[in-house]
């Protein structure tokens, strides 16, 4: 899969490395490759924890400045805006200097951030640092799938990619689990600096463990003169940021990404108020690491969602193998089908059991069924998009990326009031109603995917197209 976040056509063709290059990335011994993926994924995990784990905290943060829970709930929502707007920024920088560079600084900027906002005690100071802390933490949104890209062939993403997907889908209900143990009985500040402490810890491990796996910035350094190849800055930005909207506005695919990223990851972080509500001091009554523990029940059904795609990533590639090595991004969908009819029905019985007389480990159960849903969805979207789009991958995801965060940020900011006004049945059951729309979705790609991919002027470039270099 191309990077998540960055068209490959920005990339210098005629860079390639010989056959059997020991310094080609692909060509790493399988440890090497494997230590990488090991190292960015803590880091990847704590790029939600940023946004989730300040939400344990939120209540010593309103009682500190003396401000509504609308405006306490900016701090999470101008965090995850910024991760909207950041790798458009960062993804270009990373063609000029690399990925591991990018990584490290951005990275490092982010952990300076998380310092100043725990000192910090001037409220729109605080809200500044917030959404520069996001646009800064996107680093693995902006690189992480190309890294898997310069590590393995297309078709020998499938581990690595579920892997990618299942910290950036659990990142939000284990980054609440975690800090939800420091945030009781302390102040909002000790959050931080614990977020600084374990960031910092892994900051390092990924300063140790990551080299460069970017081809062209290998091969630049071997031979100076293909950076003459290479676009200006401004060129790449003006491509970073028009693309991913040309996406959005004409292709359906994409359109259908984004509703789903959209409406599943807004949810996602919405989930942070709606547990405080249903098993605080408001529903069951739990403390905060309580609410905490109720998130375990997402975070296995996320972490199952890992073990089924195994099935679905056997039956692909057998889909594959029948068709001679034709690119069937069809054979992706199968368990998606399953996942979309369950997702609203979740949702829908989750709303039923958050009375009160009804033990608690019901509902917590019906939200891991939403968990895997909510992975196995993601996860399609985002290999669909990969497999029909292949170099411009990156800009069809990048719009998708752009419409998830944006709706991150702006569901939990009307979510309090949804359920205040509603109640925690009626209101979680009209988040349901909005999901039945997206049920057929899979179903339309799995039935009509070769005929939409045909027509469209990207996608139709890779209708037989297995597997094309790294970036």
């Amino acid at each position: 899969m191309r990077d998540l976040h960055f068209p490959r056509d920005y990339y210098d063709e005629n860079a390639t490395f010989p056959p059997g290059d020991p310094e080609n990335p692909r060509n790493w011994p399988a440890w090497r490759k494997w230590l990488t993926v090991a190292a960015i994924i803590p880091v990847d995990l704590s790029v939600s924890w940023g946004a989730s784990g300040f939400s344990p905290a939120m209540h010593s943060f309103r009682e500190h400045f003396s401000i509504s829970t609308t405006v306490a709930t900016l701090g999470l929502s101008l965090y995850i805006l910024g991760l909207a707007f950041g790798p458009m920024s960062l993804a270009p920088l990373s063609e000029f200097f690399g990925r591991s560079i990018v990584y490290n600084a951005s990275y490092a900027v982010f952990l300076v951030l998380l310092a100043v906002t725990a000192l910090v005690d001037n409220l729109v100071a605080f809200m500044v640092l917030r959404f520069l802390s996001g646009l800064f933490a996107c680093v693995t949104v902006a690189n992480f799938g190309g890294t898997i890209a310069d590590l393995w062939p297309h078709y020998e993403t499938g581990v690595a990619m579920s892997l990618y997907l299942w910290a950036a889908t659990c990142g939000s209900p284990s980054g609440f689990l975690i800090m939800s143990l420091v945030a009781e009985g302390r102040r909002w500040q000790d959050v931080f600096w614990a977020l600084f402490t374990i960031c910092s810890v892994f900051w390092i491990i990924m300063l140790l463990a990551v080299r460069e796996t970017r081809h062209t910035t290998i091969l630049k350094r071997r031979r100076r003169s293909l950076a003459r190849s290479h676009r200006t800055v401004r060129e790449l930005f003006q491509i970073a940021l028009a693309r991913p909207f040309r996406f959005l506005a004409t292709e359906a695919i994409v359109i259908f990404a984004a509703l789903y990223h959209g409406y599943l990851f807004g949810l996602s972080f919405l989930f942070n108020g709606i547990f405080m509500l249903v098993f605080g001091h408001e529903g069951h009554g739990f403390s905060i690491p309580g609410v905490g523990f109720a998130f375990l029940g997402l975070v296995t059904g996320i972490s199952a969602g890992v073990l089924t795609n195994t099935w679905q990533e056997r039956r692909y590639l057998r889909a594959v193998g029948e068709a001679g090595g034709a690119n069937i991004p069809e054979a992706r969908v199968h368990l998606a089908k399953t996942a979309a009819v369950l997702f609203p029905v979740s949702m829908f019985c989750f709303a039923w059991t958050t009375f009160t007389w009804i033990p608690p480990i019901v509902p917590i159960l019906v939200s891991g069924v939403w968990g895997w849903c909510f992975y196995t969805m993601i996860l399609m979207t985002v290999v669909y998009i990969g497999d029909s789009y292949g170099v411009y991958s990156a800009s069809a995801l990048a719009g998708t990326a752009l419409i998830r965060n944006i709706a991150g940020a702006a569901f939990p900011l009307f979510g309090h009031h949804l359920m205040k006004q509603l109640g925690f049945q009626w209101g979680a059951t009209l988040l349901a109603v909005l999901g039945v729309p997206l049920v057929p979705i899979p179903f339309v790609l799995a039935r009509y995917g070769p005929a939409i991919r045909r027509r469209s002027p990207w996608a139709s470039q890779h209708m037989d197209t297995m597997d094309v270099d790294g970036e």
